[in-house]
């Protein structure tokens, strides 16, 4: 539980909020003054300081000020008798995350106490994923801006360093860069001398993936003239990402269970038990509990690969990571940095584009974008467009507005001429096309008309 410092010059309110605080299964320190408090920072972790401000000697602001110059991640919450406005501005803009009068309601302690420990929280877990950064264990091919991407890094960052053969379940859509964040797990580990294997398993044929994932002895089989070294055995100290996990038959699932379990494997047509040492990742864009329950997976499987479940988020749901994947797509393409690659309104094309097909399709509409362009730069939105032609359904409030503008009135115009070149002149079907009903779209027609005679 979070450890809190209660610190007030009246033993009272310090009684009452020990007590309180207690009951909730926090642990709790006091000091008497702010002085007092300081000391006990210095040699003491503490999730949280809640203050008096007005105190005899240093007040509570000048007590958190100081604590800010060298232990600026403990949040300070501020309870005093003065309610008036400028004190609790005052606390605040110093840096407080609540502030709150005597008397006080319990209530609202605790959803301060909750709102701290929360942002304390966050600020830890950047603080380590600062420190990930600043020691270069992010491989400058990982494109990482968003937030939900640095967790997921700080996750498997810190797997690795507390156990040094995790298993990690990595789950997603196809496209969104498991492999990429496997590789990741394997290049910081202390495994990332020795060898990554990544094993497609919905690509191996069933009847190849066994002597594929374990090897075969000689005449194991017709065809089998010498001995054969598995792929466990070959990354042997090193890493295997199995793919597509999901796809695994089951009669092997159950040899997969006994490389996790006992850490040891059989080739195909041997007897011999052959000790391996691998880090196993394993990643699938299907759902294994359903796939478990039809029977197509198996259960102690399932538990044993879910002991660390990371899920990585779609491309539409990290937007942030769209621009700085597209230019490094774009520096790998050409060759140049600190180029502009793309004209205002493509960025925001693409920021807005859903990428059903996550980064392989934010991959792939780079390099297209870049054939269509002849290697001309920036790419504009007539290279880009085919995004859009290619999806199903229309994009809602997609239409990138040109930077030098556009009549309305001959957009539309535009668009009713295409509507009836896409129809062949059926005027209904031509509605349609425009979501308008027959005799709206005649009304429009005749305005275009009318223009024309004029």
């Amino acid at each position: 539980m979070p450890r809190i410092l209660i610190v007030d010059d009246e033993p009272k309110i310090r009684k009452i909020l020990s007590v309180l605080l207690k009951s909730r299964g926090y642990e709790i320190d006091e000091a008497d003054s702010a002085e007092s408090a300081y000391e006990k920072i210095k040699y003491n972790g503490y999730d949280l300081v809640i203050c008096d401000i007005k105190m005899p000697g240093m007040d509570g602001i000048e007590l958190m000020k100081k604590v800010y110059e060298d232990f600026w991640e403990i949040p300070f919450i501020f309870i005093t008798a003065y309610a008036d406005v400028e004190s609790a501005v005052n606390a605040m803009r110093e840096g407080a995350i609540d502030y709150i009068a005597k008397p006080f309601e319990e209530e609202r302690i605790f959803l301060s106490i909750e709102k701290a420990i929360g942002v304390s929280k966050i600020i830890k877990e950047r603080d380590e994923l600062k420190k990930i950064l600043e020691e270069k264990e992010i491989p400058d091919h990982i494109i990482c801006e968003s937030g939900l991407m640095k967790k997921v890094l700080l996750i498997i960052s810190q797997a690795v360093k507390i156990n040094e053969n995790p298993t990690i379940l990595l789950t997603g859509e196809s496209g969104v860069g498991k492999e990429v964040v496997a590789r990741y797990a394997h290049s910081i580990s202390k495994r990332k001398n020795n060898r990554f294997i990544a094993v497609n398993c919905s690509a191996i044929p069933a009847e190849l993936m066994e002597s594929e994932l374990f090897g075969y002895e000689k005449g194991a089989f017709t065809g089998a003239n010498k001995r054969k070294i598995g792929i466990f055995e070959a990354a042997n100290k090193g890493t295997v990402f199995l793919d597509e996990i999901g796809d695994m038959p089951l009669n092997l699932q159950g040899k997969l269970l006994r490389v996790l379990q006992e850490k040891k494997i059989t080739r195909v047509g041997g007897y011999d038990e052959i000790p391996v040492d691998v880090m196993i990742i394993a990643a699938t864009n299907k759902n294994l509990e359903n796939l478990v329950k039809e029977g197509k997976f198996r259960e102690d499987l399932y538990y044993r690969l879910n002991v660390l479940p990371v899920h990585i988020p779609p491309l539409r749901e990290r937007k942030e990571d769209i621009i700085p994947l597209a230019n490094y797509f774009m520096e790998k393409l050409t060759g140049k940095k600190d180029q502009q690659f793309f004209t205002k309104a493509v960025e925001k094309f693409l920021i807005e584009y859903p990428f059903p097909g996550n980064v392989r399709e934010l991959k792939n509409a780079i390099e297209r974008a870049y054939i269509l362009a002849f290697g001309k730069l920036p790419i504009t939105m007539e290279h880009i467009e085919f995004l859009s032609k290619s999806q199903k359904t229309p994009l809602k409030d997609n239409f990138i507005l040109p930077d030098e503008g556009i009549s309305l009135e001959e957009l539309e115009k535009s668009l009713i001429r295409q509507a009836l070149e896409k129809a062949n002149g059926n005027k209904s079907k031509a509605a349609k096309l425009l979501g308008l009903t027959r005799s709206k779209f005649r009304t429009r027609l005749k305005l275009l008309k009318s223009d024309r005679d004029e």
